[in-house]
């Protein structure tokens, strides 16, 4: 079995079994944390427009989606399982960006195996919420949004680390606090609290986006500030729109000029 670090996020990215492909990123994070990774570049790196994933959900346009209340046992269920599939396509996105741009430092790959292993804990335990709840990952339709910006930013570190962690995954610094609200109001304390941990955490993941944003950044002589805003105009979909956590995006390594950006949207 090969112990190259490309071919093994491949595998586990384009593993569609749920048990296995958790196991499987299990191993890989083994073979980080006893240095057994060889890190040789391997080719032709593949566009990937689907990852692997379970035949459920079902995927569907965010329209089509279905409105319900969080008051109901159904809607906390339906709330709880968007959550869960937002974190499940987040273990693919870190996988790809293991996968995908062989050409960087040893230590991008650490900190991208370490968001990938954040990402599945936290699915394992929205998840086992779920099933308390009475439901499964799969039993409610979800979108692929998050996917279609992760394959039109596959060919550029750059732009992927400011679309992706930086504009739809700091998406949840802002809305998480909310959702908290809502679940404390519905006396639901185990999604409170499993909502802290994820917003703890996503400002981390957020934050390795920025690092290595404004590293490649630097590689290239740019302007952080003037790519960032260049580089959501061109691919963002939709209005990128308040409110901000801003105090959370200060954390995950938004500057002040981009905060002071954000305030003018």
């Amino acid at each position: 079995m090969s112990n190259n670090l490309f071919d093994l996020s491949l595998q586990c990215l384009q593993e569609s079994d749920l048990e296995r492909k958790l196991q499987q990123l299990n191993q890989l994070l083994d073979l980080w944390t006893q240095d057994a990774l060889d890190f040789s570049a391997r080719g032709p790196i593949e566009r990937i427009p689907d990852p692997g994933r379970p035949a459920k959900p079902d995927l569907v346009s965010p329209k089509a989606l279905p409105r319900r209340g969080i008051g109901t046992k159904e809607g906390h269920a339906a709330l709880m399982h968007s959550i869960a599939h937002i974190e499940f396509n987040a273990i693919n996105l870190a996988l790809d960006a293991v996968y995908r741009f062989q050409e960087m430092p040893q230590q991008y790959y650490g900190d991208w195996l370490g968001v990938a292993g954040e990402e599945s804990y936290h699915f394992q335990m929205i998840r086992e919420h779920l099933y308390h709840l009475g439901y499964e990952y799969g039993d409610f339709p979800a979108h692929d949004g998050l996917w279609m910006t992760t394959y039109e930013t596959d060919h550029d570190p750059l732009v992927r680390m400011a679309l992706v962690p930086r504009t739809l995954e700091a998406r949840g610094l802002d809305v998480t606090p909310a959702m908290i609200q809502k679940l404390r109001a519905i006396g639901d304390k185990r999604g409170v609290e499993i909502l802290k941990i994820l917003l703890r955490d996503e400002i981390g993941h957020v934050e390795v986006g920025s690092r290595w944003f404004r590293y490649l950044c630097a590689q290239r002589d740019a302007n952080p500030f003037t790519q960032f805003t260049a580089l959501v105009k061109e691919y963002f979909h939709g209005d990128l729109r308040g409110p901000f956590n801003y105090e959370a995006r200060q954390q995950a390594g938004f500057s002040a000029q981009e905060i002071a950006w954000l305030k003018t949207l």
